[in-house]
């Protein structure tokens, strides 16, 4: 009996890239469920009542929620290309970093992209300081996890995309490749990467997409 795999997700959910690549790194077939956030469906509100959020994994009608979490269960459910490290420590500590980039760096980047002023100055000084803590972990590897792409790499996968969009819309640098050399050599790697680079959507359409959400922010502090 096949097996029924659905992603639901958005045109430009970076959580939801997260699994759509995990899920090609390891071969598998499944089927993309594009979700409109303004009339969200009744699936997508059946199979996540509490937070009423993509992505969301289906896989034989069990719904799995949260992008992190959603990396683990394909991680644990299909053994080839493994994304975690199997050392207990590592394993912890990829985990913690994880986390650390979404509610920490992704809070600072945003901080700068939605503010002006000496606000965003003291936002971009935050977000520079939290990167720093990134480009340490790529020292002696091209990948977080080393030669290949693993669970770290899915997790900070949004910086491969999103940075450079917001740094064009704010006219500001996050990373400066001779101040992150190995994060810029990262960024490249992963984005280029053959099981990656045709996940992206179309990079005018995601600029005119994180210009409105912008916006608002600038009408607030006009």
């Amino acid at each position: 009996m096949a097996e029924e795999l659905k992603l639901f997700s958005n045109w430009s959910s970076p959580f939801g890239f997260r699994v759509e690549h995990a899920l090609k790194m390891k071969g598998l077939e499944y089927e993309t469920v594009l979700e409109d956030l303004s009339n969200k469906s009744d699936s997508l509100l059946e199979y996540n009542p509490l937070y009423k959020k993509i992505p969301i994994l289906v896989h034989n009608g069990n719904p799995t929620c949260e992008s992190l979490v959603i990396l683990e269960y394909i991680d644990e459910t299909w053994k080839q290309c493994p994304l975690l490290p199997q050392d207990p420590y590592e394993k912890a500590t990829a985990r913690f970093w994880a986390k650390f980039g979404d509610e920490k760096l992704q809070a600072s980047i945003r901080s700068a992209f939605t503010s002006q002023g000496k606000e965003q100055e003291e936002a971009v000084a935050a977000a520079v300081g939290n990167l720093k803590f990134i480009e340490e972990l790529l020292k002696g590897k091209k990948f977080f996890g080393g030669e290949t792409i693993g669970y770290l790499d899915l997790a900070f996968d949004w910086l491969a995309n999103l940075i450079s969009i917001m740094e064009e819309i704010i006219h500001l640098k996050f990373v400066d490749a001779e101040i992150f050399p190995l994060l810029s050599a990262w960024m490249n790697n992963f984005s280029t990467h053959p099981m990656i680079k045709d996940c992206w959507p179309l990079r005018q359409k995601m600029v005119e997409k994180f210009k409105a959400i912008r916006e608002p922010y600038l009408r607030k502090d006009a």
